[in-house]
Parts: C-alpha cells; structure tokens; sequence
C-alpha cells in the first residue's frame, strides 16, 4: 500500500497515531484497527485575530456561578463527589447490558421537576424509551432519539436543558468529521462539539461510551482527557451487584465507589455494602476470610475465597477473580517463602464474592489468611476479619483509617480483627472487639487459627 502524504493514520482501538497504514498497532497489537484520518489544518493568522481572545487575571474570574446539584440518586452523587456540577461533562462506560442506559433513565426519575433533561437516544427508538420509561417509573422527561450531531445541537440549544444525556457517543456522527460512526475522527469530533456546548451553555452533558474488549472505553484515548469526569460501571451481569466508581473525577475524589443493586424495577441503591456483600457466607469454612477495604471514605467488608488443590498437571493453575492476578501471584510466593506454606504443586484460586474488585493494598492480610485457610483445610477462628498490607520480606505495613475500620467490622458482629502492629497505636477500640496486632504474616496466621 502506497504512503499518502495528506493525513495520517490512527488505531480505532487505541488512538495510536502513524504517518503510514500499519497492519499490526504497535501500541495494542490489534489487527487491522488503523485508518486514514483527514490532515489538521491550522487557522490562518487572520481567523485568530477576528476571534480576538483576551487572557484573562484568575483572581478576575468569578465562583458565583459554579454550583453543585444533587441528582437524587444518592450512590451516584456520592461517586461524584456531592453531586454534578453544572456544564461539566461526565463519560460513562461499561460493557452491553450492565445497566448504563437504566442508570441514566433512573436519574431522570430523580431529577423529574428539579431540573430539565433532553435525553437524546442513538440505539433505541421513542417506543422503545417510552416502554422503558414507564417500566422505571419516569414521565417527565424531553427525549429525542437522533444520530446526527448538527440536530442533537440545535435540539440542545433550542431546548436549553440542564441536563442532556448522549446515549451513546459511538452512534453520533457528523459530515464534517471523516469516517463512519463510531471510528476516531467521529467519536473524537462529536465529543469536542458537545464539550463545547456544555462550556459555553452551562448545560452538564453525560455520554455513554462502550467499552473494548479489555474493558476499558472504547475510542481514543484523547476523549477520556476532554471530558470533566469518567466514570465506570462495572459488574458480573449474572450477578445482581453493580460497582461505580470514577477513574477520572475534576471536581471531587476518584476513590468513592456506588453499589447498586439490578431488580426488575431498576437499579436499587446499596445503602449498607457490606451487610449486602457479606449475606449468605458460609460460616467456619475453610478457604474464607473477611477483608476490611476503605472505598474513599466508606469502609466496605467484603469476604475473600481461596482454594489450593493438588494439580494434575506439570505447572500448577493460576486463577484470581476480582482481585488483581500479579498482586495474587506475589502473595502466593510471599506465602511459600516466608509463611512456610508449599505451593509447587498446588493449583490457587482466589475469589472475591459479590462481583467488587479489591484493588487497595490492605486486602492482602485477608487473601493470605484464606490461602493458609484452603492449604491446613482449617477454617480462621470465629468472627476473624482482617486488614494489612503485605510485604516481599513477609512483613505486615501499616493501613490507613484503622479506626474507621474496626469500628465497621465491630457494627457488622465481628469479635476479632487481625491488623497490622504498626500504626495500631493509641486507636479506640470498640467494645466487645478483640483486636490482634501482627508483625508478619507468620504472625498473623498463629492469630488467624487461635481460639
């Protein structure tokens, strides 16, 4: 294939640019993702001056008109950090069929009197919104199911709603932007347009994006640095359990995370997480341990499952779910070297129930407790929760909002907690609670095991 020299050529999958058609990305290693985009041509010197920008002091610049609404939905504010701001933009992604379409029609049944909403649909028709609608419970609310960005726009400005939701950004497209709909040139152009209808209108826009195949959204990666906030909804479809959390937030935390839980009436708010994800465990089993995790300022308990066989095969088997797959192979060498557990011919799989990912250190404790648990075939002590991060020496590193933290495990019944011994100065501990303060890992499972 000859080289061009206008334009050049992008990766549908990961925005990678190259000056000529690649067939393998170098970046993602995706097959055939690249395509011609139009070459950018600046604006001449005298287009600058006829716009005439003026810099601006920032001591000038006036908070009056920043504000903050609360869409109602608790567990959604709570994500984004006390509620929306008014004109940001806020991307939501998440794999088909998790949900992302019933959490903005649930938003709009919140938001029905307090603010107006244009919901603008590219997937489904109005019948479709409408059966939708009434199955959630919703009646006031503008919807307009459209795909092309110049009608959306001058639906938006003529409508001048508080809140338009783009469901989903994949089926915009625009005759000024090369390519088909959903490729870069048209996620990229309608994104820009929209962000620039929300700055300069005051009109908070939330668009739905898809996601690829590794579970990150879908497009180039320049559309997740427009936007104000990204937001992620994540979840086991068979399961019941929905986890948002924010992995890009302006105007507030990205360690807040909302639990939902998916009924035939919608998503239904998790108030108490923990009782939720702890809810039919099994009680003195083998292989389980409670973990304590801070999710920004909510401590939520949520129970780990391991298990280690004999393997029937030269090299053991590997398996972690919702916990991540390099942090469990460290643990497991951790666990042979300095807690004396063999592992070379044993297959490990570790679980955590409920559909939540554990990313925060101090969940290592918990997956150590349960993996020594599976190996003797003994279950921890009664009403045993943990926290602590572990590491490659075998020692247990100090975790924040201790306190916080027990007094959770204590609220949900817990009798004992096995933390680490730094930082565990000085704390309050609840009545009833028994609290062991472990140097190592060796430590901790004499402790785990003890009446």
């Amino acid at each position: 294939m000859m080289k061009r020299s206008a334009g050049s050529f992008v990766c549908s999958e990961c925005g990678h640019e190259a000056p000529k058609w690649l067939g393998k990305c170098p970046d993602c290693s995706s097959w055939n993702t690249f395509s011609e985009q139009k070459a950018y041509k600046p604006p001449s010197l005298s287009d600058v001056a006829a716009n005439r920008p003026e810099p601006v002091s920032i001591a000038d610049i006036s908070l009056s008109d920043e504000s903050r609404f609360v869409t109602g939905f608790e567990e959604f504010d709570r994500v984004l950090g006390g509620g929306v701001v008014a004109g940001s933009v806020v991307l939501l992604g998440g794999e088909p069929g998790i949900g992302k379409s019933t959490l903005l029609m649930q938003i709009c049944r919140s938001l029905s009197g307090a603010s107006e909403t244009l919901y603008v649909s590219g997937e489904e028709s109005p019948r479709q919104l409408r059966l939708r609608a009434e199955r959630l419970g919703v009646s006031a609310l503008r919807v307009l199911a459209h795909t092309e960005l110049e009608g959306v726009l001058f639906a938006a400005e003529r409508e001048s709603p508080d809140i338009l939701l783009i469901d989903s950004i994949q089926t915009l497209h625009a005759a000024d932007f090369a390519g088909a709909p959903g490729s870069i040139g048209q996620v990229k152009g309608c994104a820009l347009a929209l962000t620039q209808l929300a700055k300069h209108k005051g009109i908070t826009v939330v668009i739905v994006g898809h996601v690829n195949k590794e579970g990150s959204i879908a497009g180039p990666k320049v559309l997740e640095h427009m936007v104000d906030c990204v937001l992620l909804f994540e979840g086991d479809r068979r399961s019941s359990y929905r986890i948002l959390r924010a992995e890009k937030n302006r105007f507030g935390s990205t360690r807040e995370i909302g639990v939902f839980e998916m009924s035939r009436e919608g998503l239904a708010q998790v108030q108490n997480p923990s009782r939720s994800l702890l809810s039919g465990r099994p009680l003195h089993a083998p292989g389980s341990c409670v973990a304590c995790v801070m999710e920004g300022s909510r401590p939520i308990l949520s129970e780990i499952q391991a298990l280690l066989t004999l393997t029937a095969f030269g090299v053991p088997r590997r398996m972690a779910s919702g916990f991540d797959y390099n942090r469990a192979m460290l643990l497991l060498a951790v666990l042979e070297k300095r807690g004396g557990v063999f592992m070379g011919n044993q297959d490990a799989y570790i679980n955590v129930v409920g559909g939540l990912r554990l990313s925060e250190p101090s969940a290592d404790l918990p997956a150590i407790l349960a993996l020594a648990s599976s190996s003797k075939d003994k279950p921890l002590a009664r009403g045993t929760a943990a926290f602590g991060e572990v590491g490659l020496t075998g020692e247990l590193r100090a975790a924040r909002d201790i306190g916080v933290r027990l007094s959770e495990i204590a609220r949900l019944g817990f009798a004992r907690a096995i933390i680490p011994h730094h930082g565990a100065k000085g704390l309050d501990i609840p009545s009833g609670l028994e609290v062991v303060r472990a140097k190592t890992i060796r430590d901790a499972i004499e402790a785990g095991f003890a009446p």
